[in-house]
């Protein structure tokens, strides 16, 4: 077996990229501007749908099958499963936070989803370095490419397809060509006709109402 495990490289990218653009676009948000609260709260949701849909196919699809073909190495899967428990710790909080502050902007509640923002964003990072170091070799060697695709697949199927459009648009914003070429390969043709007819634009007006 030998895997290219370099798109979830690129996924992992919008969750760099996002986690430290939430804590920016939430703190610049004025006490009481309720209307761009929501956005930027709408905008939490669709992340947040995103990154659920990336660790539960993980938790499903990729844990299970590593961890019945690892010896030595399964402290590595424990190690993200662990991860895992402490990154949706922080979504609860964050749960919590968001309405309480798309409610009313205020700068106290402002402050606290600042905090808890930048709490997530912590365990996120830590996670995701940590799993492109030990745990990408090794789903490599063990995985099979069937196996690998399933995760997409896990995404796709159980993400609304104007969601999924946002989603794929997140991927590709930082994509250099080849990584384009990587990611746009793995569609089919009528896929790719959708994303650069309805999906490109869409993204593209997402995100001027998004980052202002």
């Amino acid at each position: 077996m030998s895997v290219n495990t370099q798109d979830m490289e690129i996924v992992h990218r919008v969750f760099r990229r996002e986690t430290r653009l939430l804590v920016d676009l939430v703190a610049a948000v004025a006490p009481g501007d309720t209307a761009r609260a929501k956005v930027i709260a709408d905008h939490f949701r669709i992340y947040r749908l995103g990154l659920h849909h990336h660790h539960e196919g993980e938790d499903e699809l990729l844990w299970p099958p590593l961890l019945s073909r690892v010896d030595l190495e399964a402290d590595i899967v424990l190690r993200m499963q662990a991860q895992h428990d402490r990154i949706a710790a922080t979504l609860t909080r964050l749960d919590a936070a968001f309405p309480a502050w798309e409610a009313t902007a205020g700068a106290d509640e402002r402050d606290t989803l600042v905090a808890a923002l930048t709490e997530h964003r912590a365990v996120v990072l830590e996670h995701i370095d940590d799993e492109e170091a030990t745990l990408l070799p090794l789903a490599a060697e063990h995985i099979t490419q069937q196996e690998w695709n399933s995760l997409g697949d896990h995404l796709v199927n159980n993400t609304p397809k104007l969601t999924l459009l946002t989603l794929f648009g997140a991927v590709l914003e930082d994509a250099n060509p080849a990584e384009r070429a990587l990611v746009l390969s793995g569609l089919p043709a009528p896929v790719r006709l959708i994303w650069h007819v309805i999906g490109r634009p869409r993204y593209a007006r997402h995100i001027r109402r998004v980052r202002g």
